[in-house]
């Protein structure tokens, strides 16, 4: 899997204001090229989000900007530990010009409404910042993983405070209650369609050529799918196509299931409302 979310790491947070420009297109001049951001893929979507951790080298948000991509989703909390690089690279990255979003590792020694409160803390969330739940094994330490009824407390606690359910973003195999991960652990139970993550946008992580749907959101599709993970700049590549990111060491490539304009719909105030 993806072993540095599985370090811990996090935030501390600032609000965030509006991009100027982001009113659906990306800023005029900002050499955005809407072909190469195409999917190479079978299936169609927008190559032009990535996400990091405090463990990744950022060099030059700028240079994020120049080589497409538009979004930035950066981790913001595990358990209730907190990242210091987050409220520093958040600055950055809006003053380059990127949409910005935080994620949470879920755990299972603090209850889903505490890990809520700290995310929150962190992240400090704006209108136009997408929140994420990381639902997955935890490789280091199996016995922390956190559990489905934590997840959807961690779910409804942010919905409550915000108004908006956050992004889960998870494996087929994770969510289908399936053995998975190095360890081949499983989740205790399966997410279904009746669960308050399956009203949640889904980010996909599933790293084959066509991935696959988890049962609980069969009828809703992914919003992002994470078809590449954790790579270095030297060997980042899907097939013979270089993946690697100008101004960060490596990272994660994310398709949206969507077009530009729509890309900072989502961003802008419409990611997860309710």
């Amino acid at each position: 899997m993806i072993s540095r979310r599985n370090l811990f790491g996090g935030l501390a947070g600032l609000g965030l204001p509006a991009l100027a420009g982001c009113g659906g297109t990306p800023p005029k001049g900002s050499g955005f090229d809407h072909a190469a951001a195409t999917s190479r893929h079978a299936v169609p979507g927008l190559d032009a989000v990535i996400d990091i951790s405090h463990n990744v080298t950022v060099t030059d948000f700028a240079a994020v900007r120049r080589s497409n991509i538009l979004a930035i989703i950066h981790k913001v909390s595990e358990g209730d530990w907190i990242d210091p690089s987050y409220a520093t690279r958040r600055r950055q990255a809006e003053a380059a010009g990127l949409l910005w979003g935080g994620y949470h590792f879920g755990t299972r020694q603090y209850s889903g409404a505490e890990q809520a409160a700290t995310f929150l803390a962190a992240c400090q969330p704006g209108p136009a910042t997408v929140m994420a739940l990381d639902l997955e094994p935890n490789e280091r330490k199996p016995a922390n993983t956190m559990r489905l009824g934590q997840a959807e407390e961690f779910v409804l606690a942010v919905q409550r405070a915000t108004g908006r359910l956050p992004l889960v973003y998870t494996h087929p195999a994770w969510a289908n209650g399936e053995r998975y991960g190095r360890r081949r652990l499983n989740l205790d139970r399966p997410v279904t369609p009746g669960s308050l993550l399956s009203r949640c946008d889904l980010w996909l992580a599933d790293y084959r050529e066509t991935p696959e749907i988890p049962h609980a959101w069969a009828d809703r599709g992914w919003r992002l799918w994470q078809y590449a993970a954790d790579e270095t700049a030297a060997n980042f590549a899907h097939g013979s196509e270089p993946r690697a990111v100008a101004g960060v060491g490596h990272c994660d490539r994310n398709l949206f299931a969507g077009d530009t304009a729509g890309l900072y719909r989502f961003w802008n105030g419409k990611a997860g409302t309710t």
